[in-house]
């Protein structure tokens, strides 16, 4: 990272894009509090990530960040719901029922809940690892490519209910993505180049942003 500053409004999905190595993942790392910057600040909300001790970072994690990483991390021995609903388990809390059933029933999970994660394929792996990052309704949602490994129909799927997620919950998401469908989806685009960010685009459509990364591989 560069020099980036950046805010990310409450109840607004934005993507980041960039060319491999531009800094999307570092970026979206340090604003998760997976990585820690080696100078500056990161807030969510009112909390200074920079100032929390271990136990601190983990319970915000646990209580108030959803992520959807491009490794599953799913635990092999739970089924599909206890994966979905570990985080949850682990705080004491209980899940909304209605909101768990809306999330399993867009991402076609509702006949795969008692499978163990080598009974699923990549794509169900990751509604699953979706569903878990929902679940909970955080206040923040983080996705690495979280349609990398889906189909075209459950891809829609997947960004439809993270949109959901924004609309009717105030919820806030933030993805990185490199593909332009998926960046449609999104309230503004953030694209990202050595580290800096050069560019913003705001009520994106995939050939908006087609055309924005172009003019920027050009410049």
């Amino acid at each position: 990272m560069d020099q980036v500053s950046a805010d990310f409004a409450r109840g607004e999905f934005t993507a980041i894009m960039g060319p491999s190595g531009s800094g999307k993942s570092t970026l979206m790392h340090c604003l998760a509090g997976l990585d820690s910057a080696t100078s500056g600040a990161v807030r969510i909300g009112d909390t200074e990530l920079t100032n929390l001790s271990d136990k601190q970072m983990t319970r915000l994690r646990r209580d108030r960040i959803g992520f959807v990483f491009q490794a599953f991390n799913l635990v092999p021995t739970l089924t599909a719901l206890e994966n979905i609903t570990l985080p949850l388990d682990i705080a004491g809390r209980k899940a909304d029922q209605e909101w768990l059933d809306t999330v399993l029933g867009r991402l076609g999970l509702t006949d795969r809940l008692g499978h163990r994660p080598s009974e699923l394929s990549g794509g169900q792996q990751q509604r699953v690892a979706c569903a878990r990052a929902l679940a909970g309704k955080p206040e923040i949602i983080f996705g690495d490519e979280p349609t990398g490994n889906l189909d075209s129909r459950a891809s829609e799927e997947v960004l439809s209910i993270l949109r959901a997620a924004v609309n009717e919950f105030g919820q806030t998401v933030v993805i990185v993505t490199h593909e332009p469908h998926a960046a449609s989806f999104a309230d503004r685009v953030v694209f990202l180049a050595d580290g800096r960010i050069v560019s913003e685009l705001r009520d994106p459509t995939a050939e908006s942003v087609l055309d924005r990364m172009k003019s920027l591989e050009q410049a």
